[in-house]
């Protein structure tokens, strides 16, 4: 089994502490760095073979977005996975335009946070659901109700009868995120259940 190389970054210690605690007694897993800003992280991105960069957004010095640039300047190979407590359309947006993989918050659960560096590895694109709501909103071309992509990947796996475990597990997130997605689903949808969101869905064309 080949282990998943992780840089962290972040300006609290504290958090690189705990951050390192999690994948530290997973054998899928190996801390190749620590930086606690953005100057750093790139400096030691150079010199360390990281697969998977959890990169906090606000540091002094050099942020998030910034040092993202810069090791995409450099045609640095890692996956970027920002983790941060700011969900804000003006602290996503460039984010995932300089070419972070992903988008978590601190207060993501373990097994999530776990998921997420393995999908982020995989090259798959992982958003909390808050930062997926505000891509949405900023896309501006589709109207209030209408399903994002990921949702209509959510609605499809439960029209073939998949529970909510089995769809996170397909999807590589928590059952926590897939019951939000499943919410924000029957609102858009105006559906009391699963079963009337498959229905509405169909009627609408959203799934064939």
């Amino acid at each position: 089994m080949i282990a998943i190389r992780l840089l962290i970054v972040d300006d609290h210690p504290i958090m690189r502490d705990g951050l390192r605690g999690v994948f530290s007694d997973d054998p899928g897993f190996e801390v190749v760095g620590e930086a606690g800003d953005g100057v750093e992280a790139v400096r030691l991105a150079q010199r360390v073979e990281a697969d998977v960069i959890l990169m906090d957004l606000r540091m002094p010095t050099m942020g998030g977005v910034e040092a993202i640039t810069r090791l995409r300047e450099l045609g640095h190979p890692a996956r970027v996975l920002i983790l941060t407590t700011y969900d804000t359309d003006r602290d996503v947006l460039p984010a995932i335009k300089a070419g972070a993989t992903g988008y978590l918050l601190k207060d993501a659960p373990r097994d999530e946070l776990i998921r997420a560096v393995r999908a982020a590895y995989a090259g798959q694109s992982v958003l909390a659901p808050s930062v997926a709501g505000a891509l949405i909103d900023l896309a501006g071309d589709r109207g209030p109700d209408a399903l994002s992509p990921r949702e209509v990947e959510v609605l499809r796996l439960v029209a073939d009868g998949a529970t909510n475990q089995a769809a996170a597990r397909q999807l590589l997130v928590s059952e926590t995120t897939i019951k939000t997605h499943l919410l924000h689903i029957y609102t858009k949808l105006d559906a009391r259940d699963r079963a009337s969101a498959v229905a509405a869905a169909y009627k609408r064309g959203l799934l064939s």
